[in-house]
């Protein structure tokens, strides 16, 4: 028996840090690296190559075109298109404009995909929409509100100085500045959060820009957040992730619990606050969707 087939689209920062995560680990029997950049394809696919030889991976690693795509059990949308971000607020939000043509045009390419897609391109609630509108794809997932619960589990680890798998907690609601702690069903050895929430939240907050202002880009964080979702979508391992999918009329990031590779949300009990702050992430998040530019036939360069 083989094992699964991962496309990867977009060879930029979070594209090689995912790429290289993949093959370390051999979660994928062969890996397809897909970018309208040829020349940093090619010599991503080298150095991954390189890699898999010197740490005795078995995947295979090679480029391929969005046709390809079609034959992966996953695919997993990285591209970024050129852009300066001036966004003061809303930084994930500042790449709408000019990231959604180009999922949109990658999404009709691969309308009627039968495998799982997820989503990392920001703003991603708004990206992982548009993906599954164009495309019609089924099993479609935004990566961002776990990444986000992570980072939370972690800092309230630190703060109560144990291990952050003693923690259990989720941050729903947009992956941006609109994300919902859910403090109120946070837990750490099955007791409730004694932590001060206010300055946990704010770190939580501050963590993108602390990476951001180190080495530029958030990278590996996102490759993580993933290769762990990527873990369950393919039926490997059984667990939750916090993923952002259709809620009501929008999306934006839910605990979605997945078996044997098939998802169902699994939204903890909230508070008035907790639920007022979704439904505000989510009034936020349909006028914004309101705002993406209509799909166009070819991608901006």
């Amino acid at each position: 028996m083989t094992g699964p087939v991962v496309g990867v689209v977009g060879a930029g920062a979070v594209g090689q840090s995912l790429a290289t995560g993949l093959v370390s680990v051999a979660l994928a029997e062969r890996l397809v690296v897909v970018s309208r950049r040829e020349e940093q394809t090619r010599g991503l696919v080298a150095d991954l190559q390189d890699l898999a030889v010197s740490a005795r991976s078995r995947t295979s690693v090679g480029a391929g075109d969005t046709a390809d795509l079609h034959e992966c059990d996953a695919v997993v949308v990285t591209l970024r298109t050129d852009f300066t971000n001036t966004n003061a607020r809303d930084i994930r939000r500042g790449g709408a404009t000019a990231n959604a043509p180009a999922v949109g045009i990658l999404a009709k390419e691969l309308h009627g995909y039968q495998g799982a897609v997820l989503v990392v391109t920001n703003p991603v609630d708004l990206m992982a929409r548009r993906f599954a509108q164009v495309s019609g794809c089924a099993r479609v997932y935004g990566i961002g509100s776990n990444l986000d619960s992570a980072r939370y589990r972690l800092l309230l680890a630190q703060y109560a100085q144990v291990s952050p798998e003693r923690v259990q907690g989720h941050v729903i609601g947009e992956h941006g500045d609109l994300a919902v702690p859910c403090l109120s069903t946070t837990t750490v050895d099955g007791r409730p959060v004694t932590a001060p929430a206010g300055a946990i939240v704010e770190e939580l907050q501050q963590r993108p820009a602390l990476i951001r202002a180190g080495i530029g880009r958030t990278r590996c964080g996102p490759a993580g957040a993933v290769l762990s979702t990527l873990r369950k979508v393919l039926g490997l391992v059984d667990g939750i992730e916090e993923l952002s999918v259709p809620y009501g009329d929008v999306w934006l990031g839910i605990p979605m619990h997945f078996t044997g590779g098939v998802a169902a949300p699994c939204l903890p009990s909230l508070t008035r606050h907790e639920l007022l702050c979704l439904d505000s992430a989510a009034s936020s998040l349909r006028d914004a969707y309101t705002h993406l530019p209509a799909q166009t036939e070819r991608i901006p360069t």
